[in-house]
């Protein structure tokens, strides 16, 4: 049976009906992980749950230890991630609420540890990202989402920026016109980080608001806190009908 971990981003902190069976803080070789991993049972069925922001939301996009994070999860055996991420909609189908798997990213993020292996480079560390997420996750997250009821859209381009600001209206036209559909600040480099100890990546991205410039309005936090209440909500819902499949 594949070990499966669910990173939480803004809006799942903590999943509330994961039945704890241990919590533990992970200290790695490249320091210490966002918050404590915690073991247990969600719908009878293990799984493992890191807060990427850490206890609180402590930590900014830029700051996160994305290196930490991963290796941690691989260290207790992980092998499949759903990694859920607050975003911004650019296109037209991405609005407020929607969840989207996407299938495609863009990295406009800098001076982040995009590798395990600075200083035990060699040429056969360079991986392959063509399609940066695992397609057979997409996949099964599809058809659970095609069974709920709301929006799902199956496919999307995420253009990952630097934060923690949001975006100017500027950016986001740029963004638009390389072909982004959706803005987050955290899918790099954790999925190129995933890639690299060989573990399944997957992208399940809930629309927090409109990006900057497409609303007619300033985006505000209690606009976001809104749309996530709900969004996060499906999640949850997405999430308990994926893992019977995930961990087959």
């Amino acid at each position: 049976m594949s070990k499966l971990a669910i990173i939480g981003g803004t809006g799942l902190a903590h999943l509330s009906d994961l039945k704890i069976i241990n919590k533990q803080m992970v200290h790695t070789p490249f320091g210490a992980a966002s918050a404590p991993l915690i073991t247990g049972e969600l719908c009878s069925q293990p799984v493992v749950f890191i807060a990427r922001h850490g206890h609180g939301h402590t930590i900014p996009p830029h700051k996160i230890n994305y290196q930490a994070n991963i290796w941690a999860l691989k260290s207790l055996g992980v092998e499949r991630i759903i990694a859920v991420a607050a975003v911004g909609g650019i296109t037209e189908k991405m609005g407020p609420k929607t969840i989207v798997i996407p299938d495609q990213l863009i990295d406009y993020t800098y001076g982040r540890e995009h590798t395990f292996f600075n200083d035990d480079f060699s040429p056969e560390r360079h991986i392959d990202f063509t399609n940066p997420y695992n397609n057979d996750l997409r996949e099964q997250m599809i058809s659970v989402g095609s069974s709920l009821d709301c929006d799902v859209v199956s496919e999307g381009i995420y253009g990952a920026t630097q934060g923690p600001r949001l975006e100017t209206a500027a950016e986001i036209n740029k963004l638009e016109k390389d072909g982004c559909d959706i803005v987050g600040m955290t899918g790099m480099p954790e999925a190129a980080l995933a890639r690299e100890l060989d573990m399944d990546y997957a992208t399940c991205a809930v629309v927090a608001n409109w990006a900057a410039g497409r609303s007619g309005s300033d985006i505000t936090m209690q606009e976001i806190e809104e749309n996530l209440i709900d969004g996060m909500g499906n999640v949850r819902g997405l999430i308990e009908k994926l893992l019977p499949l995930v961990l087959k």
